[in-house]
């Protein structure tokens, strides 16, 4: 597995985000904390608990943050980045503020347990700059999104689990591996047919200006996969693979 590492920017100094490639999906499992000291531990510790308010406190000159949200970095890093591979987070400990903006980048979200999530920035005056008032709403709803965001509140892993946020919830300290299975089994299905209905899903969701114009790019990039992979697929179910439903 290779190692993608991207630093924290500015006022996230020594920290850092990362990722697991794991064949063709991406896996993102890290811990920040608001003290300004990090953990780089792959189970336990907090996912992200976002800026480091210490450092931001006796930051008094204008913040030098990129103004154009087409280029990168975002002020927490990686949340600008449009992947062409799925995204999971493992979420454990706290995942709030700009923590919780970089879980909401990846396409599904293990959580642990004992995992809290929120938007503790509320508290502060600091504000979701990270994408969060754009995904979440995407994600959960408007009424449920303006819930969190507006009252900044605590949501353990079963409502997460309730409303969408979390995809998953595991026992604590097995995000990890559980997120790690769920990466292997993304990554065995055929590629094109499967990320080409994520963009599609993504494209319907934040970019279509309309219901018709989601269906024909549905329509025009889903035919050309019919050829280069259903077809293969379609004789391997012929000849006994997948029957009743299975996966292996």
């Amino acid at each position: 597995m290779a190692f993608v590492v991207f630093r924290r920017w500015r006022l996230f100094t020594d920290a850092a985000f990362k990722t697991t490639n794991v064949g063709q999906t991406y896996l993102v499992h890290k811990s920040y904390s608001t003290s300004g000291e990090t953990e780089s531990t792959s189970t336990g510790g907090n996912f992200c608990a976002g800026y480091d308010l210490k450092e931001l406190a006796n930051h008094t000159a204008a913040l030098k943050l990129e103004q154009d949200v087409t280029k990168s970095p975002g002020p927490m890093g990686p949340s600008r980045l449009q992947l062409s591979k799925p995204l999971i987070a493992a979420v454990s400990g706290y995942a709030v503020a700009g923590g919780l903006e970089l879980a909401l980048l990846a396409d599904l979200r293990v959580v642990e347990e004992s995992a809290i999530m929120g938007v503790f920035c509320r508290r502060f005056g600091v504000p979701l700059i990270d994408g969060g008032t754009v995904r979440l709403p995407r994600l959960i709803g408007l009424s449920r999104a303006l819930d969190l965001i507006l009252t900044g509140r605590p949501v353990g892993a079963q409502e997460a689990l309730a409303f969408g946020l979390a995809n998953r919830v595991v026992p604590d300290e097995q995000g990890l591996q559980v997120a790690l299975e769920l990466a292997e089994q993304i990554s065995s299905f055929p590629q094109l047919c499967l990320r080409g209905d994520r963009a599609s899903a993504i494209y319907s969701s934040y970019d279509a200006p309309s219901f018709s114009k989601a269906m024909q790019y549905e329509f025009d990039h889903g035919v050309p996969v019919v050829q280069s992979e259903a077809v293969a697929g379609a004789a391997r179910f012929s000849s006994g693979a997948g029957r009743g439903g299975k996966f292996s």
